[in-house]
């Protein structure tokens, strides 16, 4: 089974490298879960051990240990969509629903919340507030629960990203045979010089 240690955030690579690469869908609750197993579009199962406290989003990258690109895609799931006749009724909703810890996405004219009927009530008790059950992605403001992305802004990042990129090449050598050949022996001896951050 292949394990993922590593992703990168969604528009760090370009779309060329990671174009082919199998997906994984995730609900939000798998994409705060750090370890454990997930099974591919393909229907690989591969083995998740990010660091405690990271949060996937839709277009992150994973990076597998054999070098290949995963790409999350967020699950559509159950939540509740509000909307309302006027920007300062939305407002109103997003500061009550603030107030209770709520995990919310925050759109430019809705807000998406996890289903639950005691805040439909009190949402319809909201002069011009709507609220309606809908199946959507889910992608809450990173700040009510923990950050998120966090770990793509630590001193390791760069390091993480130019591993990232050398490893996916160095499995595709049938995209890049023309290449290889034109710059001869010394383009395989520049792996072996970029390989030595890795055991830092």
């Amino acid at each position: 089974m292949r394990i993922v240690q590593k992703y990168l955030p969604a528009g760090k690579v370009a779309r060329a490298l990671w174009n082919n690469a199998p997906s994984a869908v995730l609900s939000l609750e798998a994409r705060r879960r750090s370890r454990q197993k997930l099974q591919l579009t393909t229907g690989e199962e591969v083995g998740l051990a990010l660091p405690h406290g990271t949060v996937l989003r839709e277009g992150d990258l994973l990076l597998a240990d054999d070098g290949q690109f995963i790409v999350v895609q967020a699950a559509n799931e159950p939540v509740l969509r509000v909307t309302a006749k006027t920007a300062q009724q939305l407002a109103r909703a997003a500061y009550h629903l603030g107030n209770r810890h709520i995990l919310l996405e925050i759109g430019p004219d809705y807000l998406h919340l996890e289903y639950d009927p005691v805040l439909v009530d009190m949402l319809e008790r909201m002069g011009g507030v709507s609220a309606v059950a809908v199946e959507q992605p889910f992608e809450p403001e990173t700040g009510a629960y923990g950050g998120g992305h966090k770990h793509g802004h630590d001193e390791t990042f760069a390091e993480d990203y130019a591993l990232a990129q050398d490893a996916y090449k160095a499995h595709d050598h049938g995209h890049a045979h023309s290449h290889d050949q034109a710059h001869g022996a010394g383009h395989g001896h520049a792996h072996g010089h970029d390989h030595k951050h890795s055991h830092k």
